[in-house]
């Protein structure tokens, strides 16, 4: 009987089992730390794109700072971002405060009026905020986006020049 007890306490049956059951929660963490991460990046890419169409818009003769806003937001909500949660900041068109920005060509020194556009937007992460919460953890329950675009105004352009 002695002996029948040490030859199963020596053994590994189960073992497998026991390792997954250690690996198995990290793997979960891991893929939702990917999953997550995939859409804080996607979400970053639009917020990039719609600051590029602000400014884009903004450059062009006879629109102001409102249709860039609207542009922007558009783009946001037609990207699956929900528009209500950015914050859309634009400099440079329509009497809005320009932006100067110093050039240097070949040793002369020249000033150029820029639009800028700048989008913030408060991103959840979705999979990961939930699971760091049970730890007791707070500081991965969001992140604020922030992505900005800068065109040169052309002379003669803008509803304000």
């Amino acid at each position: 009987m002695m002996r029948r007890l040490r030859r199963r306490a020596g053994g590994d049956r189960g073992a497998e089992l026991i390792e997954l059951a250690i690996v198995l929660p990290i793997l979960l963490v891991v893929f939702a730390a990917i999953v997550d991460f995939g859409f804080l990046f996607q979400r970053y890419e639009v917020l990039t794109n719609a600051a590029r169409e602000g400014a884009r818009v903004g450059v062009l003769p006879g629109y102001c700072a409102a249709d860039v806003q609207s542009r922007v937001n558009d783009y946001l909500n037609t990207s699956g971002v929900d528009a209500t949660q950015a914050t859309v900041t634009v400099n440079g068109v329509c009497g809005s405060a320009t932006s100067p920005v110093t050039v240097t060509v070949t040793g002369t020194t020249h000033q150029i009026d820029v639009v800028q556009v700048l989008v913030q937007y408060p991103s959840q992460f979705n999979v990961l905020g939930p699971i760091v919460g049970l730890v007791g953890g707070a500081g991965w329950t969001s992140l604020n986006l922030r992505a900005g675009s800068e065109m040169r105004l052309e002379p003669g352009a803008g509803a304000g020049s």
